[in-house]
């Protein structure tokens, strides 16, 4: 079973459209067996959620993204936890990752504007009580998204020879 899901998983991963009866042919399963794998995985909060990768840049969307580091003094007895779900809780917060190296928090937000993604920095986070540090860094474009290129660049210069 634990192959089985695995594979499951690796197949969702790649397109998270496959069906069920794609997946039992690629996998040589049965059909039943494989939905059962799927909706076992889905309950236990294994899959938490379906979602498509999206070349913003494309799009008439206009928002800024930014991913802030953050510096935090652990809660006693509850290290990072209590201060990551306070975190979490917020709009703008799209991900939020425990990190090790020179910062504790790796906060990816999003807002309208620059001036929403600073007032969210200034006003909500860093007046958090164990918040010591914070540094922003906005995304300006994205290369590559979960595994995938969203846009092949020309390399349009011309090689010169010496």
């Amino acid at each position: 079973m634990k192959k089985l899901q695995d594979k499951i998983l690796n197949i969702l991963k790649d397109d998270a459209r496959t069906s069920v009866a794609e997946m039992a042919e690629m996998l040589g399963a049965e059909e039943q067996e494989v939905k059962d794998c799927v909706d076992s995985l889905e309950k236990s909060g294994v899959i938490v959620k379906y979602t498509a990768v999206v070349n913003d840049e494309k799009t008439a969307r206009d928002f800024v993204e930014a991913l802030i580091e953050v510096k935090v003094a652990p809660v006693r007895e509850k290290g990072f936890d209590e201060i990551a779900e306070y975190i979490y809780q917020f709009d703008e917060v799209k991900s939020m990752y425990l990190m090790s190296g020179a910062y504790d928090l790796a906060v990816f937000v999003e807002g309208r504007t620059l001036r929403d993604a600073a007032r969210f920095v200034s006003e909500k986070l860093s007046v958090i009580d164990k918040v010591l540090s914070t540094a922003t860094h906005f995304i300006l474009k994205k290369y590559k998204i979960d595994g995938v290129v969203v846009e092949k660049t020309e390399n349009k210069r011309l090689i010169v020879q010496p």
